[in-house]
Protein backbone atom coordinates (compact mmCIF):
# COMPACT_ATOMS: atom_id res chain seq x y z
CA UNK A 1 0.00 0.00 0.00
CA UNK A 2 1.08 3.57 -0.63
CA UNK A 3 1.94 5.56 2.50
CA UNK A 4 -0.16 8.68 2.17
CA UNK A 5 2.12 10.65 4.47
CA UNK A 6 5.60 9.65 3.31
CA UNK A 7 5.46 9.44 -0.47
CA UNK A 8 8.52 10.84 -2.29
CA UNK A 9 10.56 11.39 0.88
CA UNK A 10 13.87 12.51 -0.58
CA UNK A 11 16.32 14.27 1.77
CA UNK A 12 14.81 17.68 2.49
CA UNK A 13 17.74 19.69 1.20
CA UNK A 14 17.60 17.91 -2.15
CA UNK A 15 13.82 18.12 -2.37
CA UNK A 16 13.78 21.77 -1.41
CA UNK A 17 16.52 22.81 -3.84
CA UNK A 18 14.96 20.80 -6.66
CA UNK A 19 11.59 22.36 -5.94
CA UNK A 20 13.04 25.85 -6.05
CA UNK A 21 14.80 25.13 -9.30
CA UNK A 22 11.60 23.78 -10.82
CA UNK A 23 9.80 26.99 -9.94
CA UNK A 24 12.53 29.23 -11.31
CA UNK A 25 13.58 30.70 -7.98
CA UNK A 26 17.05 31.77 -9.04
CA UNK A 27 16.57 35.31 -7.78
CA UNK A 28 15.48 34.16 -4.33
CA UNK A 29 18.70 34.93 -2.51
CA UNK A 30 19.39 38.25 -4.18
CA UNK A 31 18.32 41.76 -3.25
CA UNK A 32 17.74 43.71 -0.10
CA UNK A 33 15.53 41.83 2.38
CA UNK A 34 12.17 43.46 2.78
CA UNK A 35 12.51 43.34 6.55
CA UNK A 36 15.45 45.75 6.30
CA UNK A 37 13.37 48.46 4.67
CA UNK A 38 11.87 51.22 6.79
CA UNK A 39 8.25 52.25 6.71
CA UNK A 40 9.23 55.52 5.01
CA UNK A 41 10.92 53.63 2.19
CA UNK A 42 7.83 51.53 1.47
CA UNK A 43 5.04 53.06 -0.60
CA UNK A 44 2.17 50.61 -0.68
CA UNK A 45 0.35 50.93 -4.02
CA UNK A 46 -3.41 51.00 -4.30
CA UNK A 47 -4.94 47.66 -5.11
CA UNK A 48 -5.20 47.01 -8.82
CA UNK A 49 -2.40 49.35 -9.92
CA UNK A 50 1.19 48.48 -10.80
CA UNK A 51 1.38 45.56 -8.37
CA UNK A 52 -1.24 43.79 -10.47
CA UNK A 53 0.86 44.39 -13.54
CA UNK A 54 3.93 43.02 -11.77
CA UNK A 55 2.20 39.82 -10.64
CA UNK A 56 -1.26 39.17 -12.09
CA UNK A 57 -3.95 37.36 -10.14
CA UNK A 58 -3.88 34.57 -12.71
CA UNK A 59 -0.13 34.24 -12.17
CA UNK A 60 -0.65 34.10 -8.41
CA UNK A 61 -3.24 31.33 -8.85
CA UNK A 62 -0.92 29.33 -11.08
CA UNK A 63 2.03 29.69 -8.72
CA UNK A 64 -0.12 28.92 -5.70
CA UNK A 65 -1.34 25.64 -7.19
CA UNK A 66 2.21 24.63 -8.13
CA UNK A 67 3.40 25.52 -4.65
CA UNK A 68 0.63 23.45 -3.06
CA UNK A 69 1.70 20.37 -5.03
CA UNK A 70 5.34 20.88 -4.07
CA UNK A 71 4.41 21.50 -0.44
CA UNK A 72 2.35 18.32 -0.15
CA UNK A 73 5.32 16.30 -1.40
CA UNK A 74 7.43 17.60 1.50
CA UNK A 75 5.21 17.57 4.58
CA UNK A 76 2.82 15.26 6.39
CA UNK A 77 -0.73 16.42 5.84
CA UNK A 78 -3.84 15.26 7.67
CA UNK A 79 -6.27 12.79 6.11
CA UNK A 80 -8.80 13.36 8.94
CA UNK A 81 -11.93 14.21 6.92
CA UNK A 82 -13.81 15.59 9.95
CA UNK A 83 -10.95 17.95 10.84
CA UNK A 84 -10.50 18.98 7.20
CA UNK A 85 -14.20 19.73 6.90
CA UNK A 86 -14.18 21.85 10.07
CA UNK A 87 -11.25 23.98 8.89
CA UNK A 88 -12.78 24.40 5.43
CA UNK A 89 -16.11 25.51 6.89
CA UNK A 90 -14.45 27.96 9.29
CA UNK A 91 -12.41 29.52 6.51
CA UNK A 92 -15.40 29.66 4.18
CA UNK A 93 -17.38 31.54 6.82
CA UNK A 94 -14.54 34.02 7.39
CA UNK A 95 -13.96 34.45 3.65
CA UNK A 96 -17.58 35.52 3.19
CA UNK A 97 -16.82 38.59 5.33
CA UNK A 98 -13.25 39.22 4.15
CA UNK A 99 -12.55 41.63 1.26
CA UNK A 100 -11.33 38.81 -0.97
CA UNK A 101 -12.00 39.16 -4.70
CA UNK A 102 -11.78 35.37 -5.18
CA UNK A 103 -13.27 33.56 -2.21
CA UNK A 104 -12.43 30.05 -3.44
CA UNK A 105 -9.71 28.64 -1.19
CA UNK A 106 -7.60 25.49 -1.09
CA UNK A 107 -7.12 24.31 2.49
CA UNK A 108 -4.26 22.12 3.69
CA UNK A 109 -4.07 20.83 7.27
CA UNK A 110 -0.48 20.05 8.28
CA UNK A 111 0.36 17.37 10.84
CA UNK A 112 2.73 19.51 12.87
CA UNK A 113 2.46 20.41 16.55
CA UNK A 114 3.95 23.87 16.09
CA UNK A 115 1.64 26.89 16.29
CA UNK A 116 1.43 28.12 12.71
CA UNK A 117 -0.88 29.09 9.87
CA UNK A 118 -0.05 30.58 6.49
CA UNK A 119 -1.67 31.87 3.32
CA UNK A 120 -0.14 31.56 -0.13
CA UNK A 121 -0.92 33.82 -3.10
CA UNK A 122 -3.56 32.17 -5.24
CA UNK A 123 -5.87 31.29 -2.35
CA UNK A 124 -4.02 28.50 -0.53
CA UNK A 125 -4.41 28.49 3.26
CA UNK A 126 -2.51 26.15 5.55
CA UNK A 127 -3.14 25.34 9.20
CA UNK A 128 -0.84 23.38 11.49
CA UNK A 129 -2.62 21.05 13.88
CA UNK A 130 -0.54 22.73 16.59
CA UNK A 131 -2.67 25.85 16.20
CA UNK A 132 -5.56 23.92 17.79
CA UNK A 133 -3.37 23.08 20.77
CA UNK A 134 -2.38 26.71 21.19
CA UNK A 135 -5.65 28.58 20.60
CA UNK A 136 -7.91 28.19 23.64
CA UNK A 137 -11.19 28.81 21.80
CA UNK A 138 -12.68 29.09 18.33
CA UNK A 139 -12.47 32.88 18.15
CA UNK A 140 -8.74 32.85 18.92
CA UNK A 141 -8.25 30.16 16.27
CA UNK A 142 -10.29 32.18 13.77
CA UNK A 143 -8.35 35.38 14.54
CA UNK A 144 -5.18 33.82 13.12
CA UNK A 145 -7.00 32.65 9.99
CA UNK A 146 -8.66 36.05 9.51
CA UNK A 147 -5.25 37.71 9.69
CA UNK A 148 -3.89 35.41 6.98
CA UNK A 149 -6.93 36.03 4.78
CA UNK A 150 -6.26 39.76 5.16
CA UNK A 151 -2.75 39.31 3.76
CA UNK A 152 -4.33 37.53 0.77
CA UNK A 153 -7.09 40.08 0.24
CA UNK A 154 -4.64 42.98 0.24
CA UNK A 155 -2.17 41.11 -2.00
CA UNK A 156 0.72 41.87 0.33
CA UNK A 157 3.03 39.45 -1.47
CA UNK A 158 2.62 41.23 -4.80
CA UNK A 159 2.80 44.62 -3.11
CA UNK A 160 6.00 43.58 -1.36
CA UNK A 161 7.51 42.93 -4.76
CA UNK A 162 6.34 46.35 -5.87
CA UNK A 163 8.07 47.88 -2.84
CA UNK A 164 11.35 46.42 -4.07
CA UNK A 165 11.10 47.40 -7.74
CA UNK A 166 14.28 49.44 -7.63
CA UNK A 167 16.36 46.73 -5.99
CA UNK A 168 17.03 43.19 -7.18
CA UNK A 169 13.46 41.93 -7.20
CA UNK A 170 12.85 38.41 -5.91
CA UNK A 171 10.22 36.54 -7.86
CA UNK A 172 6.89 35.69 -6.30
CA UNK A 173 7.97 32.09 -6.70
CA UNK A 174 10.85 32.96 -4.38
CA UNK A 175 8.42 34.11 -1.73
CA UNK A 176 6.51 30.86 -2.13
CA UNK A 177 9.78 29.02 -1.57
CA UNK A 178 10.24 30.96 1.65
CA UNK A 179 6.77 29.87 2.72
CA UNK A 180 7.80 26.24 2.27
CA UNK A 181 10.65 26.86 4.70
CA UNK A 182 8.41 28.56 7.26
CA UNK A 183 5.65 25.98 6.97
CA UNK A 184 7.98 23.01 7.35
CA UNK A 185 10.26 24.46 10.04
CA UNK A 186 10.00 22.45 13.22
CA UNK A 187 8.37 19.55 11.41
CA UNK A 188 11.31 18.06 9.56
CA UNK A 189 14.72 17.58 11.14
CA UNK A 190 16.27 17.77 7.67
CA UNK A 191 15.67 21.51 7.60
CA UNK A 192 18.85 21.87 9.65
CA UNK A 193 20.79 20.75 6.60
CA UNK A 194 20.10 24.08 4.94
CA UNK A 195 22.82 26.68 5.43
CA UNK A 196 22.23 29.53 7.83
CA UNK A 197 22.63 32.01 5.00
CA UNK A 198 19.91 30.37 2.91
CA UNK A 199 17.55 30.05 5.85
CA UNK A 200 17.99 33.69 6.83
CA UNK A 201 17.46 34.90 3.27
CA UNK A 202 14.35 32.79 2.80
CA UNK A 203 12.96 33.92 6.14
CA UNK A 204 13.51 37.57 5.29
CA UNK A 205 11.54 37.19 2.08
CA UNK A 206 8.51 36.33 4.20
CA UNK A 207 8.60 39.30 6.52
CA UNK A 208 5.98 41.86 5.67
CA UNK A 209 6.46 45.54 6.38
CA UNK A 210 5.01 46.98 9.57
CA UNK A 211 2.34 48.68 7.46
CA UNK A 212 1.40 45.35 5.91
CA UNK A 213 1.02 43.80 9.35
CA UNK A 214 -0.97 46.73 10.69
CA UNK A 215 -3.28 46.52 7.70
CA UNK A 216 -3.72 42.76 8.13
CA UNK A 217 -4.45 43.24 11.85
CA UNK A 218 -7.09 45.87 11.10
CA UNK A 219 -8.81 43.92 8.32
CA UNK A 220 -8.56 40.63 10.20
CA UNK A 221 -10.25 42.12 13.27
CA UNK A 222 -12.97 43.67 11.10
CA UNK A 223 -13.52 40.29 9.41
CA UNK A 224 -13.85 38.57 12.79
CA UNK A 225 -16.47 41.07 13.95
CA UNK A 226 -18.46 40.87 10.71
CA UNK A 227 -18.44 37.06 10.97
CA UNK A 228 -20.02 37.31 14.42
CA UNK A 229 -16.85 36.34 16.29
CA UNK A 230 -15.21 38.15 19.19
CA UNK A 231 -12.74 40.77 17.85
CA UNK A 232 -11.07 40.79 21.28
CA UNK A 233 -9.75 37.32 20.46
CA UNK A 234 -7.04 38.77 18.21
CA UNK A 235 -5.43 40.64 21.09
CA UNK A 236 -5.83 37.61 23.35
CA UNK A 237 -4.06 35.42 20.80
CA UNK A 238 -1.23 37.94 20.43
CA UNK A 239 -0.81 37.95 24.21
CA UNK A 240 -0.48 34.18 24.27
CA UNK A 241 2.09 34.33 21.50
CA UNK A 242 4.12 36.93 23.38
CA UNK A 243 4.06 34.75 26.50
CA UNK A 244 5.33 31.85 24.42
CA UNK A 245 8.45 33.82 23.53
CA UNK A 246 9.20 34.18 27.23
CA UNK A 247 8.53 30.65 28.43
CA UNK A 248 9.58 28.50 25.49
CA UNK A 249 13.02 27.99 24.04
CA UNK A 250 11.69 28.41 20.51
CA UNK A 251 8.81 30.80 19.80
CA UNK A 252 5.77 29.67 17.79
CA UNK A 253 6.50 29.41 14.05
CA UNK A 254 3.89 32.08 13.37
CA UNK A 255 5.97 34.63 15.27
CA UNK A 256 8.99 34.12 13.04
CA UNK A 257 7.14 35.91 10.25
CA UNK A 258 4.62 37.91 12.32
CA UNK A 259 6.55 39.47 15.24
CA UNK A 260 4.34 40.51 18.15
CA UNK A 261 5.07 43.46 20.44
CA UNK A 262 3.27 45.04 23.39
CA UNK A 263 2.29 47.91 21.08
CA UNK A 264 0.77 45.53 18.57
CA UNK A 265 -1.29 43.89 21.32
CA UNK A 266 -2.46 47.29 22.57
CA UNK A 267 -3.38 48.35 19.02
CA UNK A 268 -5.36 45.14 18.49
CA UNK A 269 -7.27 45.64 21.74
CA UNK A 270 -8.01 49.27 20.86
CA UNK A 271 -9.38 48.30 17.43
CA UNK A 272 -11.50 45.56 18.95
CA UNK A 273 -12.93 47.94 21.57
CA UNK A 274 -14.32 50.11 18.77
CA UNK A 275 -16.22 47.20 17.22
CA UNK A 276 -19.90 46.51 18.00
CA UNK A 277 -20.52 43.98 20.76
CA UNK A 278 -21.07 40.42 19.58
CA UNK A 279 -23.04 37.61 21.20
CA UNK A 280 -20.64 35.06 22.71
CA UNK A 281 -20.41 31.88 20.64
CA UNK A 282 -20.50 28.36 21.97
CA UNK A 283 -17.68 27.17 19.74
CA UNK A 284 -18.18 23.56 20.82
CA UNK A 285 -17.21 22.12 17.44
CA UNK A 286 -13.81 23.74 17.85
CA UNK A 287 -13.30 22.04 21.21
CA UNK A 288 -14.35 18.69 19.69
CA UNK A 289 -11.74 19.08 16.95
CA UNK A 290 -9.20 20.16 19.53
CA UNK A 291 -9.92 16.99 21.48
CA UNK A 292 -9.23 14.88 18.37
CA UNK A 293 -5.84 16.51 17.99
CA UNK A 294 -5.03 16.26 21.69
CA UNK A 295 -5.69 12.51 21.63
CA UNK A 296 -3.25 12.10 18.74
CA UNK A 297 -0.70 14.37 20.46
CA UNK A 298 -0.34 12.08 23.48
CA UNK A 299 2.51 9.58 23.47
CA UNK A 300 0.14 6.62 23.85
CA UNK A 301 -3.65 6.09 23.82
CA UNK A 302 -3.39 5.00 27.45
CA UNK A 303 -1.92 8.37 28.43
CA UNK A 304 -4.70 10.11 26.50
CA UNK A 305 -7.27 8.06 28.43
CA UNK A 306 -5.76 9.16 31.76
CA UNK A 307 -5.64 12.82 30.75
CA UNK A 308 -9.23 13.03 29.49
CA UNK A 309 -10.53 10.93 32.38
CA UNK A 310 -8.98 13.43 34.79
CA UNK A 311 -10.54 16.33 32.89
CA UNK A 312 -13.96 14.69 32.86
CA UNK A 313 -13.79 14.03 36.59
CA UNK A 314 -12.65 17.55 37.38
CA UNK A 315 -14.15 21.00 36.89
CA UNK A 316 -14.34 21.52 33.14
CA UNK A 317 -15.92 24.23 31.01
CA UNK A 318 -15.95 21.86 28.04
CA UNK A 319 -17.39 18.65 29.43
CA UNK A 320 -18.64 17.43 26.05
CA UNK A 321 -15.17 17.82 24.55
CA UNK A 322 -13.57 15.99 27.47
CA UNK A 323 -16.10 13.16 27.14
CA UNK A 324 -15.59 12.99 23.39
CA UNK A 325 -11.81 12.97 23.76
CA UNK A 326 -12.00 10.20 26.35
CA UNK A 327 -14.20 8.08 24.06
CA UNK A 328 -11.75 8.51 21.17
CA UNK A 329 -8.82 7.65 23.43
CA UNK A 330 -10.60 4.52 24.68
CA UNK A 331 -11.27 3.42 21.09
CA UNK A 332 -7.59 3.93 20.26
CA UNK A 333 -6.62 1.99 23.39
CA UNK A 334 -8.72 -1.00 22.27
CA UNK A 335 -11.53 -0.50 24.81
CA UNK A 336 -14.67 -0.17 22.65
CA UNK A 337 -17.08 -1.13 25.46
CA UNK A 338 -15.75 1.58 27.75
CA UNK A 339 -15.80 4.01 24.83
CA UNK A 340 -19.50 3.32 24.22
CA UNK A 341 -20.33 3.96 27.88
CA UNK A 342 -18.44 7.26 27.66
CA UNK A 343 -19.93 8.34 24.33
CA UNK A 344 -23.56 7.38 24.97
CA UNK A 345 -24.59 10.57 26.85
CA UNK A 346 -23.43 12.61 23.85
CA UNK A 347 -25.38 10.40 21.44
CA UNK A 348 -28.45 10.65 23.62
CA UNK A 349 -28.35 14.45 23.32
CA UNK A 350 -27.38 14.64 19.64
CA UNK A 351 -27.84 11.32 17.84
CA UNK A 352 -27.24 12.87 14.41
CA UNK A 353 -24.08 14.87 15.20
CA UNK A 354 -21.49 13.76 12.63
CA UNK A 355 -18.59 13.68 15.11
CA UNK A 356 -20.55 11.45 17.50
CA UNK A 357 -21.95 9.21 14.75
CA UNK A 358 -18.44 8.66 13.38
CA UNK A 359 -17.11 7.82 16.83
CA UNK A 360 -19.99 5.37 17.35
CA UNK A 361 -19.22 3.76 14.00
CA UNK A 362 -15.56 3.45 15.03
CA UNK A 363 -16.73 1.50 18.08
CA UNK A 364 -18.68 -0.82 15.75
CA UNK A 365 -15.60 -1.27 13.59
CA UNK A 366 -13.43 -2.01 16.63
CA UNK A 367 -15.94 -4.75 17.51
CA UNK A 368 -15.87 -5.93 13.88
CA UNK A 369 -19.59 -5.23 13.66
CA UNK A 370 -19.34 -3.92 10.10
CA UNK A 371 -23.04 -4.15 9.28
CA UNK A 372 -23.93 -1.85 12.18
CA UNK A 373 -21.19 0.62 11.24
CA UNK A 374 -22.24 0.92 7.61
CA UNK A 375 -25.98 1.10 8.32
CA UNK A 376 -25.41 3.71 11.04
CA UNK A 377 -23.32 5.89 8.77
CA UNK A 378 -25.72 5.49 5.84
CA UNK A 379 -28.64 6.66 8.00
CA UNK A 380 -26.66 9.69 9.15
CA UNK A 381 -25.67 10.51 5.58
CA UNK A 382 -29.28 10.26 4.42
CA UNK A 383 -30.10 12.97 6.95
CA UNK A 384 -27.06 15.07 6.06
CA UNK A 385 -26.28 14.42 2.37
CA UNK A 386 -23.00 15.76 1.08
CA UNK A 387 -21.25 15.69 4.47
CA UNK A 388 -17.62 15.00 3.53
CA UNK A 389 -16.67 13.36 6.81
CA UNK A 390 -19.68 11.01 6.77
CA UNK A 391 -19.06 10.07 3.12
CA UNK A 392 -15.43 9.20 3.84
CA UNK A 393 -16.44 7.39 7.02
CA UNK A 394 -19.00 5.27 5.16
CA UNK A 395 -16.56 4.46 2.36
CA UNK A 396 -13.93 3.47 4.91
CA UNK A 397 -16.43 1.28 6.80
CA UNK A 398 -17.39 -0.54 3.58
CA UNK A 399 -13.69 -0.93 2.78
CA UNK A 400 -12.95 -2.51 6.16
CA UNK A 401 -16.02 -4.72 5.81
CA UNK A 402 -14.75 -6.02 2.48
CA UNK A 403 -17.59 -4.35 0.57
CA UNK A 404 -15.18 -3.03 -2.02
CA UNK A 405 -17.70 -2.41 -4.78
CA UNK A 406 -19.88 -0.34 -2.42
CA UNK A 407 -16.85 1.67 -1.27
CA UNK A 408 -15.77 2.09 -4.89
CA UNK A 409 -19.14 3.53 -5.94
CA UNK A 410 -19.15 6.02 -3.07
CA UNK A 411 -15.58 7.20 -3.66
CA UNK A 412 -15.85 7.38 -7.44
CA UNK A 413 -18.82 9.73 -7.06
CA UNK A 414 -17.11 11.73 -4.29
CA UNK A 415 -13.92 12.13 -6.33
CA UNK A 416 -15.91 14.13 -8.88
CA UNK A 417 -16.95 16.54 -6.11
CA UNK A 418 -13.55 16.76 -4.41
CA UNK A 419 -11.17 16.40 -7.32
CA UNK A 420 -8.40 18.21 -5.46
CA UNK A 421 -8.50 16.08 -2.30
CA UNK A 422 -5.54 13.65 -2.16
CA UNK A 423 -7.14 11.56 0.62
CA UNK A 424 -10.13 10.74 -1.60
CA UNK A 425 -7.93 9.59 -4.49
CA UNK A 426 -5.68 7.58 -2.16
CA UNK A 427 -8.55 5.56 -0.70
CA UNK A 428 -10.17 5.21 -4.12
CA UNK A 429 -6.96 3.73 -5.54
CA UNK A 430 -6.82 1.15 -2.74
CA UNK A 431 -10.51 0.35 -3.22
CA UNK A 432 -10.19 -0.02 -6.99
CA UNK A 433 -7.39 -2.54 -6.44
CA UNK A 434 -9.38 -4.73 -4.09
CA UNK A 435 -12.47 -4.43 -6.31
CA UNK A 436 -10.41 -5.73 -9.26
CA UNK A 437 -10.35 -2.51 -11.33
CA UNK A 438 -6.61 -2.30 -12.10
CA UNK A 439 -7.00 0.47 -14.67
CA UNK A 440 -8.88 2.43 -12.03
CA UNK A 441 -5.99 1.87 -9.60
CA UNK A 442 -3.54 3.50 -11.99
CA UNK A 443 -5.89 6.36 -12.79
CA UNK A 444 -6.60 7.16 -9.12
CA UNK A 445 -2.97 6.84 -8.07
CA UNK A 446 -1.99 9.16 -10.91
CA UNK A 447 -4.42 11.80 -9.60
CA UNK A 448 -3.03 11.34 -6.10
CA UNK A 449 0.53 11.84 -7.32
CA UNK A 450 -0.45 14.87 -9.43
CA UNK A 451 -1.91 16.57 -6.34
CA UNK A 452 1.34 15.80 -4.52
CA UNK A 453 3.53 17.19 -7.29
CA UNK A 454 5.12 13.82 -8.12
CA UNK A 455 4.64 14.07 -11.88
CA UNK A 456 7.03 11.26 -12.87
CA UNK A 457 5.09 8.68 -10.84
CA UNK A 458 1.79 10.10 -12.12
CA UNK A 459 2.98 9.57 -15.71
CA UNK A 460 4.10 6.02 -14.91
CA UNK A 461 0.64 5.11 -13.63
CA UNK A 462 -1.13 6.79 -16.54
CA UNK A 463 1.02 4.88 -19.06
CA UNK A 464 0.38 1.58 -17.25
CA UNK A 465 -3.33 2.37 -17.38
CA UNK A 466 -3.23 3.09 -21.11
CA UNK A 467 -1.57 -0.24 -21.82
CA UNK A 468 -4.25 -2.07 -19.86
CA UNK A 469 -7.10 -0.06 -21.43
CA UNK A 470 -6.05 -0.56 -25.04
CA UNK A 471 -9.44 -2.11 -25.90
CA UNK A 472 -11.46 0.56 -24.07
CA UNK A 473 -11.44 3.55 -26.41
CA UNK A 474 -13.08 6.02 -24.02
CA UNK A 475 -10.80 5.26 -21.06
CA UNK A 476 -7.77 5.16 -23.36
CA UNK A 477 -8.61 8.63 -24.69
CA UNK A 478 -9.15 10.04 -21.18
CA UNK A 479 -5.81 8.72 -19.96
CA UNK A 480 -4.00 10.00 -23.06
CA UNK A 481 -5.40 13.47 -22.46
CA UNK A 482 -4.38 13.30 -18.81
CA UNK A 483 -0.82 12.47 -19.84
CA UNK A 484 -0.79 15.60 -21.98
CA UNK A 485 -2.08 17.60 -19.01
CA UNK A 486 0.67 16.30 -16.71
CA UNK A 487 3.38 16.99 -19.28
CA UNK A 488 2.11 20.56 -19.54
CA UNK A 489 2.26 20.85 -15.74
CA UNK A 490 5.87 19.74 -15.81
CA UNK A 491 6.69 22.25 -18.53
CA UNK A 492 4.93 25.03 -16.63
CA UNK A 493 6.96 24.21 -13.55
CA UNK A 494 10.17 24.63 -15.53
CA UNK A 495 9.03 27.92 -17.05
CA UNK A 496 7.92 29.61 -13.82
Amino acid sequence: MIDIHTVNRRPLRQRFSNGLAALGMGLLLGGTPLAAATDDEIRLPELGDSSSALVSRAREKELGQMWLRMFRSQVRTSNDALLQQYVERTLKNLAEYAPLEDKSLDVVVVLNDTMNAFAVPGGVVGVHTGLFLFAENEDQFASVLAHELAHLSQRHYARSLEAQRNSTIPTLAGMLGALVLAATAGGDAGIAAMTATQAAALDNQLRFSRKNEQEADRIGIETLAKAGMDPEAAGEMFEQMLKATRYYQRPPEFLLTHPVTEKRIADAKLRASRMPDVTPRNGRDYHLMRARIRVAAEATPQQAVKRFQAELNGINDNEDAARYGLALAQIAAGKPDSALDTLQPLLDKEPNKDAFVLARADIDLARQDYASATSRLQRALNKNPGDHALIMGLANAHFKAGNYLAAERILAKHSRVRRKDPAVWYLLAETHGLAGDIVGVHEARAEYYILNGVFDKALQHLRHGIRLAKNDYQTHAILEQRIKDVIKMQEKAKEL
